[in-house]
């Protein structure tokens, strides 16, 4: 059972880590379950502080995701149409790859210029408020991207550190 926890919490390391980049996929919340399964193992002794700090830390940088792209637009006089945008560009960089891992950056920040000059906004206005929902966007995924491979870090060192209680007939 422990190696199917084992197995089971090192996917859901790999999608949380994925999350950080997928807009439908919740990246930290997911590589904390995947760190509760670890813990959830018989080798490994539960420690509720780190699963209590971890989980805390998963939940609020969850909700600044939603919080940090709306103020980058609201400090570069941005609306929600660009927020949105954002979100488009984004979509269509990870389905459409025409432009590789490059298109990771540019993409959101077309959508977000586009949705602002949707909204009726000048280019210089619109250019600005794609800027700075794009700037958002960029600060919530590399937030979450850390958390993300923080954990995955955590994971694998305790994985290591009980290696031999986890993988008993192995030693």
């Amino acid at each position: 059972m422990d190696i199917a926890l084992l197995i089971i919490g090192f996917i859901f390391m790999l999608v949380g880590v994925l999350g950080s980049f997928l807009p439908v996929l919740p990246g930290p919340p997911l590589s904390w379950l995947g760190l509760l399964l670890l813990y959830l193992t018989k080798a490994i002794p539960n420690n509720w502080w780190v699963l209590g700090v971890t989980l805390a830390i998963a939940l609020i940088v969850f909700a600044l995701d939603y919080v940090i792209p709306a103020l980058g637009t609201k400090k570069f006089g941005g609306t929600k149409a660009g927020v949105i945008g954002t979100t488009v560009g984004l979509l269509v960089a990870l389905f459409f790859p025409v432009l590789g891992p490059l298109g990771i950056v540019i993409w959101p920040f077309v959508g977000a210029l586009v949705g602002e000059l949707l909204n009726k906004a000048d280019k210089k206005t619109a250019t600005k408020a794609a800027f700075g929902s794009f700037l958002g966007f960029l600060t919530g995924t590399f937030l979450k991207f850390m958390v993300a491979i923080v954990y995955l870090g955590l994971f694998l060192t305790t994985a290591w550190d009980y290696k031999s209680a986890l993988f008993p007939y192995f030693n």
